[in-house]
């Protein structure tokens, strides 16, 4: 159901700033290779992985390309929890003996880092790959702490962003809910008050009509007392359905009252709403419901009202005088549509 309602504004809207939308719309693997090219430069090493596990099926060709074989080195070793920093790794016991240590491309120097995730525990490592010895000094150690750091709050980052348009997500729908009447699907009655009055100033500035229709079952008493609540909500549920065929996608149906439907028209004449009101009452005239193996009848009377016919009127008056509209077509026998007019009788509700 798409109405001037949806068009009016946002219900839970948190404005994000165009900056912050756009790193978070970035996908992780750009801001990872960020990070890595930041860490090459910063170290002056062959190469540096940020690596959340089975760092590499990220290359392809794994084992042909030297970045592959680099990524396959680390994804070989033991899950590190602690920072490890190896200057030459042919005089570390344990790893001299490895294959892309011992044998091409004979890789000389290693250090990682752990990157702890928003839950505190480990969720991947940076790595740091050379081919030559080195001696990495105390600054370089809280430089490669720095730069976890940095991946872990840029992480962390992505999870509270998710959460959050998670979070808007819940509060538009938890809005929508509240605006929605639980028994047809149509808005409530606050929503399509707020909907007339947003259409009525929209057409006024574009200095187009607007109509509203007030309808309700002719048999709902009946109904009631014949076959309960529960057949009688089947039946309105069944009306709010022809109703909605026989009206645009942008026209506004809601629950006016217990048995009451408001429809509001924009752009709407008081000769274009006569004829949406007629063709109303014959789909559902047309159509009886069969209820326990009898046909039941169904009628349906309108009142309308425009601003056409009533310009620069308040909301709260164009629904009074459709209501008037109303009591007249129930005067008149029901199963039909009248149109308010300025010689119509001063009716009291």
């Amino acid at each position: 159901m798409s109405t001037s309602l949806d068009r009016a504004g946002p219900t839970t809207a948190v404005q994000i700033n165009s900056g912050f939308d756009r790193l978070a719309a970035e996908k992780t693997e750009a801001r990872v290779a960020r990070f890595e090219r930041f860490g090459i430069r910063l170290f002056r090493v062959a190469n540096c992985f940020i690596s959340f596990g089975d760092l590499a099926t990220r290359f392809d060709n794994a084992e042909r390309s030297i970045t592959g074989v680099e990524a396959s080195f680390c994804d070989s070793l033991p899950v590190l929890e602690d920072v490890v920093v190896v200057d030459d790794l042919r005089l570390e016991p344990v790893l001299s003996q490895h294959r892309f240590v011992a044998g091409a491309p004979h890789i000389r120097f290693f250090a990682s880092h752990p990157i702890i995730g928003h839950t505190d525990l480990q969720i991947g490592a940076v790595f740091l790959i050379d081919y030559q010895p080195r001696v990495f000094d105390d600054e370089e150690r809280q430089s490669l702490a720095d730069l976890a750091a940095m991946v872990e709050r840029d992480m962390a980052f992505g999870v509270l962003y998710q959460n959050q348009l998670e979070v808007i997500k819940q509060n538009r729908s938890l809005k929508r809910d509240s605006l929605i009447d639980p028994l047809l699907g149509t808005w409530n009655k606050t929503a399509i008050v707020r909907s007339l009055k947003i259409e009525m100033e929209r057409c006024s500035k574009a200095g187009k009509p607007l109509a509203l229709l007030l309808a309700n079952l002719d048999q709902m008493e009946f109904l009631r007392e014949a076959h309960g609540v529960a057949i009688t909500d089947m039946m309105l549920v069944k009306t709010v359905s022809r109703i909605r065929s026989c009206v645009r996608p942008f026209d506004a149906l809601g629950r006016f009252g217990t048995d009451l439907l408001l429809i509001v028209l924009p752009g709407a004449s008081h000769l274009v709403v006569t004829a949406v009101g007629e063709r109303i009452r014959s789909s559902v005239m047309m159509h009886p419901e069969n209820v326990n193996d009898q046909d039941i009848g169904l009628t349906i009377s309108a009142g309308s009202a425009s601003t056409d016919i009533f310009p620069d009127v308040e909301p709260e008056v164009l629904i009074s005088l459709a209501e008037k509209a109303l009591l007249s077509a129930r005067n008149a026998g029901n199963n039909c549509v009248v149109q308010a007019t300025p010689a119509q009788p001063d009716m009291i509700i």
